[in-house]
């Protein structure tokens, strides 16, 4: 049976259970039984004291790329420091106050969601100020397959808030395996435990745990948004909707001039049987095209195992730039940590002047993103920090 980290922490009595814990979580790290992670530990005599939140804030509904303000937990009682704001790691006022860092955050198996980042500061922060780092494990929600990963490997000129190191965009870790990996190769010198996650396959996918699904951010609201979300968050850096302000977040692709119905069918006939593209319409509430019909593409993966996102993504962009060379345009993508929003491409895909690769004639394309996705290397660069 699954267990995350969590609850297999609960079955221990560790001998810092009664030291000042500061809590790195968010609504979204819940037990198996649906219960929030802090309140978990504090009902079973955990000594809580402080929580971190990252981006999106502690109650998972702060919009993609706002600064969050600190707070105070209602369900707790305990202050909130928010991560994701005027500061990305704790700091020495936070960190004299406690004892024990304990990081407990949900992934979604994408070099670009923020989470692993904000674990990374956290991780330096430990290792400079001599906290214990202790991080709840939880499965890679679509899957640990190390042969699905998805290039580009992150150029580190590219490094940003959405990707610091050389790792590609579909990393098939769990955020343990990539915490004891860049402690090692990146020399931060963290004093890590991890509480393994039980009974999980690699070979999984989330609707396999016959959990329900738990959404980590506003936009992302099903597994499938999750599956698509390493090639279609690439839309970001365009003129294009990626569904968001819709049900459709991260499933569909939408502008009011989008010709659908052939982008649609021209998908369907590259796509054999890992997906298929139907035409749909959608009126965003906010973000892009914001109270605009939009003629959009949704895509629908029938085969988890074979379908690549990151590839599929990458095509669809460049079919939509060549049918609309009016209308697309390649566009800035403002956030708290990137507050012009320049060369938002480049940080996605962490290839330097990416725009340029749209440009090429579709044979030239495909030969091109072909190996820029190819992520063979990554398991053997991975290879010490495997877990499970």
């Amino acid at each position: 049976m699954l267990q995350f980290g969590i609850d297999h922490l609960l079955q221990l009595n560790p001998s810092w259970k009664q030291s000042r814990i500061g809590m790195i979580t968010n609504e979204a790290a819940q037990t198996l039984d649906g219960i929030a992670s802090r309140k978990a530990l504090l009902e079973n005599g955990f000594h809580i004291t402080m929580l971190f939140s990252p981006e999106h804030g502690l109650d998972v509904k702060g919009a993609d790329g706002h600064a969050m303000s600190d707070g105070t937990d209602i369900l707790t009682g305990l202050p909130v420091i928010s991560l994701y704001g005027e500061r990305l790691a704790p700091e020495v006022a936070h960190l004299d106050k406690i004892d024990i860092l304990l990081f407990d955050v949900p992934d979604v198996g994408s070099r670009f969601y923020t989470y692993l980042w904000t674990l990374t500061h956290v991780m330096e922060a430990a290792a400079k100020f001599q906290k214990p780092l202790i991080l709840l494990d939880r499965p890679n929600p679509i899957s640990g397959i190390l042969e699905l990963a998805e290039g580009p490997f992150l150029d580190e000129v590219n490094g940003s808030f959405i990707g610091r190191w050389k790792m590609p965009i579909r990393h098939s870790l769990t955020l343990g395996e990539l915490a004891l990996y860049f402690n090692d190769i990146k020399k931060i010198g963290a004093k890590l435990e991890i509480i393994l996650c039980k009974g999980w396959n690699r070979q999984q996918f989330q609707p396999e745990w016959k959990l329900p699904f738990i959404p980590t951010s506003p936009a992302i609201q099903s597994f499938e948004s999750m599956l698509l979300y390493p090639g279609l968050c690439l839309l970001e850096a365009t003129n294009l909707s990626e569904g968001r302000g819709t049900s459709y977040s991260f499933t569909a692709i939408g502008a009011p001039w989008l010709h659908a119905e052939r982008v649609a069918s021209m998908l369907n006939d590259i796509s054999g049987d890992e997906f298929s593209a139907h035409s749909i319409t959608f009126t965003p509430q906010h973000s892009k095209f914001k109270g605009q019909r939009c003629q959009a593409v949704q895509l629908k993966v029938h085969d988890n195992i074979s379908f690549r996102p990151v590839l599929t993504g990458m095509i669809a962009i460049k079919l939509i730039k060549t049918l609309h060379p009016e209308q697309f345009e390649w566009d800035i993508y403002p956030t708290n940590v990137n507050p012009t929003g320049k060369n938002h491409l480049d940080k996605l895909t962490g290839i330097t002047n990416s725009q340029q690769l749209f440009d090429l004639s579709f044979p030239a394309f495909i030969t091109t993103i072909t190996k820029h996705t190819n992520a063979r290397a990554w398991k053997e660069m991975v290879r010490a920090a495997i877990i499970y």
